[in-house]
């Protein structure tokens, strides 16, 4: 089968969806997961009256195309990684293969990806989708975590690729710790953390409405976007970071120059403290969420420490980070030293216990970061797709005529290519 074309590897998350081919080391298309259909104001069950139409059911945007389509109601069928809108979600594959990605597909395998904890139903809701309006020859349908862990390879030599790692996945919409053993993720000691990218956005946007004048409050969300993404970094203590700035503001304060998107004027802002305490809420959540006070750093000792404990060293040994939320300066460094700081004591307090009389052997905590981090997951799916194993484990679609959509329930772990 040498003559076989590319995989297609879609990853779907909450904020953005990445789409490309097998192979690759980049996706081709990434665009927001908004589609943005027309809406008539009648009474009547949405779904039922959207399937009764005949051409309005092709008149429809996705990705950057939706958010400014006028007139057009936008709508997001995934909300935390879950797709919630199965109609919705059908028409935004629909034009992901067609439109996009060019592709005919009854010629390419399919790989999607799932987060953690998706239902078995939502397996058998897509292989239906994906083998009866779209008919592709086969499709895997990969846990997000795991891919992130063999995206991480690409930092390793070959004889220490593995499959067991943290996983810390922080997206627009929510961040996961997800503890992934021999390639099996560990459900039950899965946490989330309700703060991600889109949370730091909104607070700069604050700091910034609080201090600065002129920027169109129409443009202030972008403008916030903007400079998170350009000049923020993690800070190893916040204090210092203060004094630091007031001591020499002309050195760290940075300039940000902007176009009013209606009268065309120029307008700047002076970044300052954002550029710090941005990031700071991973590790100070109660600056921007109330109820939330766990920094990241505890939340992922805490995970591991759930976890069985013959796996936990490999766990320590191997916590890999993922998503564009993870990508600011130092982010893995600051974690690292926090976490190794706990594990430290703690066995330190063990030894104390004991009197002496047990001495611990140290355990190794590494953060990995790598140049994939931003689409770690799609990279993953697309280093997998396109092994000769891919095509023996994916489900085909003789498979699913014989059996019916719930061989989509379980999908085998490979990728033990090491």
């Amino acid at each position: 089968m040498a003559n076989r074309l590319p995989a297609v590897v879609v990853d779907t998350g909450t904020g953005y969806t990445k789409m490309g081919y097998a192979g690759n080391t980049e996706p081709q298309f990434i665009l927001p997961s908004a589609i943005a259909i027309k809406e008539a104001a009648s009474v009547g069950d949405q779904a039922i009256r959207r399937l009764g139409k005949g051409v309005e059911d092709l008149d429809f945007y996705i990705g950057d195309e939706a958010l400014n389509a006028p007139s057009y109601s936008v709508k997001w069928p995934i909300r935390h990684g879950i797709i919630e809108d199965w109609d919705l979600m059908e028409r935004f594959y629909e034009q992901v293969i067609f439109k996009y990605l060019r592709a005919e597909p009854e010629d390419h395998y399919f790989l999607l990806t799932e987060p953690p904890l998706n239902t078995p139903e939502n397996r058998e809701y897509t292989a239906e989708i994906m083998f009866e309006s779209f008919n592709v020859p086969g499709l895997y349908i990969a846990v997000q975590a795991v891919l992130a862990l063999a995206a991480s390879w690409t930092s390793r030599q070959v004889g220490e690729r593995t499959l067991t790692g943290t996983v810390i996945d922080s997206g627009d919409g929510v961040t996961h710790v997800i503890p992934v053993a021999e390639g099996y993720v560990i459900g039950s000691c899965i946490k989330h953390i309700p703060i991600a990218g889109r949370d730091i956005t909104y607070f700069i946007q604050q700091l910034l409405r609080e201090r600065e004048v002129g920027i169109p409050p129409e443009q202030s969300l972008e403008t916030a976007k903007a400079i998170k993404e350009r000049f923020s970094y993690v800070c190893p203590d916040v204090a210092k970071e203060f004094a630091k700035y007031d001591a020499d503001p002309t050195k760290w304060f940075k300039k940000y120059e902007g176009v009013n998107s209606i009268n065309k004027q120029l307008f700047s802002v002076d970044v300052g403290y954002e550029r710090f305490l941005g990031p700071e809420i991973f590790f100070h959540p109660e600056f921007s969420n109330p109820d939330f006070t766990m920094p990241i750093s505890e939340v992922v000792d805490e995970v591991i420490q759930y976890c069985p404990i013959d796996v936990r060293r490999g766990l320590y040994k191997n916590i890999v980070l993922s998503g564009g939320s993870t990508m600011f300066r130092d982010f893995g460094r600051k974690i690292q030293r926090d976490v190794k700081r706990v594990v430290d004591a703690r066995l330190k307090a063990s030894e104390e216990l004991s009197q002496g009389r047990i001495k611990p052997k140290p355990i190794d905590v590494a953060v990995i970061t790598h140049h994939m981090q931003r689409y770690a997951v799609w990279f993953g799916g697309s280093m997998l797709a396109s092994t000769p194993e891919f095509y023996q484990v994916c489900h085909t679609k003789a498979d699913y005529d014989e059996h019916g959509p719930s061989i989509c329930r379980h999908n085998p772990v490979f990728g033990t290519m090491a």
